[in-house]
């Protein structure tokens, strides 16, 4: 899965380096209330993150994954510092997505600004001068082929701006209606409605 070559889109509406968050009720338990961070969004689908979902400690995963650094990256972790669980695809592969500057070119793939993925097969005491903040996500979250370009004409997604803090958040689980109730007006109604609207 390469991350790292520059975004393009032929209608020119990339969503590489944008938040797509979950419109209530997506009616689909794996992406309920999501905040996800896209790292790639081509002609040949779009590539994502879901930011909200924390699951366990690196350590628990070192023997799966066969990473002998991977207990070494924790001290990196931007709190909580576990392993979040980056979306259905892939569950078998890790991304690191990182925030820094002045990086090795063969371990970093920009995605936007100061923030990029990392390689983690690369020694941590190599490249932690030049990172601020990590966090690593178990499998992520795929679009084939204009599937999520379906999804956002159904509006299952809305489109928010980014912000480097929502990326490595310390309260993951108030993410969603975080990212919503900035935006103002009515979403910030939508934001702290009940996550069952029967209830409002």
């Amino acid at each position: 899965m390469d991350l790292s070559g520059p975004a393009s889109h032929p209608s020119g509406l990339s969503m590489r380096g944008r938040l797509l968050v979950a419109t209530p009720p997506l009616g689909d338990p794996t992406f309920d209330r999501t905040v996800v961070f896209v790292l790639e969004h081509t002609d040949s689908g779009a590539v994502g993150v879901v930011l909200n979902r924390a699951d366990v400690a690196a350590a628990d995963l070192a023997d799966e994954f066969d990473l002998d650094d991977l207990n070494a990256w924790e001290h990196l972790l931007a709190p909580p510092a576990t392993i979040f669980v980056g979306g259905p695809v892939g569950e078998d592969s890790l991304i690191a997505l990182a925030e820094g500057s002045g990086h090795r070119e063969e371990a970093w793939g920009a995605v936007t600004g100061t923030v990029g993925t990392v390689d983690l097969s690369i020694a941590p005491d190599e490249v932690a001068d030049r990172l601020s903040r990590v966090r690593i996500f178990r499998g992520y979250a795929g679009w084939a082929p204009g599937q999520l370009e379906g999804e956002l004409r159904l509006g299952a997604w809305m489109v928010f701006d980014a912000i480097d803090d929502d990326l490595f958040t310390d309260r993951p689980s108030e993410l969603w209606r975080t990212v919503v109730r900035r935006q103002g007006g009515r979403l910030r109604w939508i934001a702290d409605a009940p996550d069952d609207l029967s209830l409002n």
